[in-house]
């Protein structure tokens, strides 16, 4: 389970779109927060993150959408979770950070 975490990137609008495949556990969250850093870099509208292709995130994973959110409110984005599955869902109710992220079901509505 060492595999790299693999995220390919999309411009849809005004608004860039990282989805993850595989795992954000503590291996590799760092991936995901390097791809962070560089999407915030180029000031799009709104930064999501696709959800759909991960089944499983620690609490690495968690605070690595903390800081994403907290990056995108710095730089006056918004920033949107789409697609988060029922195991990833759970992790967040848990920790009762559902409520601080926008969560969409599919990447369109995040877009609108």
């Amino acid at each position: 389970m060492n595999q790299e975490l693999v995220i390919e990137q999309k411009i849809i609008g005004d608004m860039i779109v990282l989805r993850p495949t595989g795992d954000i556990d503590m291996a590799r969250s760092s991936a995901i927060r390097k791809a962070v850093t560089e999407a915030v870099r180029t000031r799009p509208a709104k930064l999501a993150i696709d959800l759909t292709a991960v089944d499983y995130m620690d609490s690495s994973g968690i605070a690595t959408m903390i800081e994403a959110l907290q990056s995108s409110m710095r730089n006056k984005m918004k920033f949107v979770l789409v697609g988060v599955g029922p195991k990833v869902r759970s992790a967040f109710e848990i920790t009762k950070l559902v409520g601080m992220f926008t969560i969409c079901d599919t990447v369109e509505e995040a877009a609108k």
